[in-house]
Formats: structure tokens, sequence, C-alpha cells
């Protein structure tokens, strides 16, 4: 029998219980030794494994296969798994350039198959990627083998992916995903500029890795970016644009504060898109956004529990949770 989104719905809702709750955080924050959080972590049935990685992992590999088993139709993560094909692409770049392994580094679940990407970097022969790819692709192949330029090689890719973003995201007639990658994609722009302004970067390269998208005037950047980080932050401080100066605002403060402003942003649009809808596959969708972001918040936990960083510290820096 085939699956409807009546039934994924009831199922996600059901399943949205079990993530994180204020409180669950706070019990978590008390925590000061990493076997104390993945003890925590296996009693809530998050996830096995013999460390924080390992249970990551397992509850990655967990929550796909929920989704594979609920999802009227898995062409909708196309756009969430895409982010996957550029990691391995870039990296399996590099590796072969270098000689150096990279299977370990690869990431699942993704829409070109890893035997595939490797096959096609290691003989040149991209044809059969995604036509959209394909040239960004054999440009980049080019860049880091006749250069060594790795970071221009991977603003084509990178440029690449946003664009197919966008793209996906306005064919999707979906409101939550046009918003969402829309409000993803710009800020991918904003940091590059940010970035590019701080180490004061070649304009060849911001040509190249920056794309035109809603907010973003292309030459502006481009222009101001070269004239450093001061001139940029004021012109991207009066921009309205998916709350841009609120950004700038917490960018002002620190990049910590900037980076965890534009993580809210988005699971903000899925909280507001997703978490009340009754139909479509937005429900689906926002939890899946929502375990990505739990991912997110044991990451930093560990990670404050690694440096011995202070409670008060860590709660500063802990995104919103979906649930």
């Amino acid at each position: 029998m085939a699956l409807s989104y009546e039934f994924s719905i009831g199922s996600v809702r059901a399943r949205e219980k079990h993530l994180f709750t204020e409180a669950e955080v706070e019990q978590m924050l008390a925590l000061r030794e990493e076997q104390e959080l993945l003890c925590f972590l296996k009693d809530k049935g998050y996830g096995e494994g013999q460390d924080i990685p390992a249970v990551l992992e397992s509850h990655t590999r967990r929550m796909w296969q929920y989704i594979r088993s609920v999802a009227p139709d898995m062409a909708i993560f196309e756009p969430f798994l895409l982010q996957n094909d550029i990691h391995n692409l870039k990296t399996v770049l590099k590796g072969v350039m270098t000689g150096k392994k990279f299977e370990p580094l690869l990431m699942e679940p993704c829409t070109i198959p890893k035997e595939e990407i490797i096959e096609a970097v290691e003989n040149r022969r991209f044809d059969r990627f995604p036509l959209w790819l394909r040239r960004p692709a054999d440009r980049a192949y080019q860049l880091i083998a006749e250069t060594k330029d790795a970071r221009l090689s991977d603003a084509y890719v990178d440029k690449a992916v946003m664009l197919r973003l966008l793209e996906c995201g306005k064919m999707s007639r979906s409101v939550f995903l046009e918003e969402y990658f829309g409000a993803k994609v710009f800020y991918a722009n904003v940091k590059i500029a940010l970035r590019g302004a701080a180490v004061k970067v070649r304009k060849l390269y911001l040509e190249k890795a920056l794309c035109d998208c809603r907010g973003v005037d292309k030459e502006t950047v481009i222009r101001l970016t070269m004239q450093g980080t001061e001139p940029l932050v004021k012109y991207l401080e009066k921009r309205t644009d998916y709350d841009c100066m609120k950004a700038m605002t917490a960018f002002s403060e620190s990049p910590l504060a900037f980076e965890k402003f534009v993580d809210n942003y988005l699971l903000q649009i899925a909280a507001r898109c997703c978490r009340l809808t009754s139909e479509g596959p937005e429900p689906l969708l926002g939890y899946y956004v929502g375990c990505v972001y739990e991912q997110k918040l044991i990451e930093i936990l560990a990670g404050g529990i690694h440096t011995r960083t202070s409670p008060d510290i860590l709660r500063e820096r802990l995104r919103d949770i979906y649930g």
C-alpha cells in the first residue's frame, strides 16, 4: 500500500514527542563528564555507541531509516542531501590530488553514490553527474590539479549547489523550502563576504564564490568586501532581508553570536512553517531539521565538556530546539 502524507504526519507528530525538551537540555548542561552525557543519551534511546560520535552516527542512521519508512516521496529531501554530495566531491578531489585517504570522511546519505564520485574524479569524467554540477565539477578539478588552489576550487562547486538549492526551493512549491533555502543561501553569501573581507581575498575568488539571490547585489557586495569589513558591515546593517540587521547586531558581538543567530533563524523558519502544518511534506521536513539541530546541540555540549567550559558559557552558545 502506498504511503500517504496523512499517515506520515500522524507518525511524525508522535515522533516529535521524543525530541529534546528545554528541561532535558538543562539536564545535559549540568553534566561534566563525557561518559555522563553518553549515558544520558543512551537512556533516552538516542543512539548506540562507545562514544559521542558513534552515538550521533547511530542516531542519524536510525533517523533516515525512519524517514524512508514513512515518506511518500523521498525526492523532497533532495536539497538537503545535495550538501552531502558537495562535501563528498570536494573531499574526493582533495584526496585524489594529494594521495591521502578520504573514504572515512565521506558522508551519507547522498544523491550521487560515493563510488560514482570517486570514479568520476579519478577519470575526470563528470558526464554522469546531474547537469547543474558537470561543468562546475570539471572546473574545480582543473583548478585544484593545475594550481592547487583548494579555496577557489571549492568556490565553483559551492556556488553551483547554492544555485541548485534556490532552484529546488522554487520548483518544490513549498513555502517552507523556498524560504528556508532562500535564507540559507543568503547567509552563505554573507559569510563568504565577511570572511573574505577579514582575510582580504582576491576579487576573482569573490566573483566565483558569490551568487545572486534575494537580498544580495553581487557587484555591490564584492566592491565593499574588497574595501574591508567595516564598509561591508555598514551595508549589511541596512539590509532588511532575512532579518539581516539583527544578524549584523549579533556579528558586532562576536562571530559565534552571528553563527548562532543564523542557525536559530533557519530553525525558526522550520518551526513556523512545519510545526503546526497539518498537510503535505512540511511536518516531515521540519522533523528532519529538528533532528539536525539536536545533533548540533549535542556536539556543542560534548565540546564544552571536553574543554571544561562553564554551563553558563555553553548555554549562550546553544541553539534553540525544535521540540
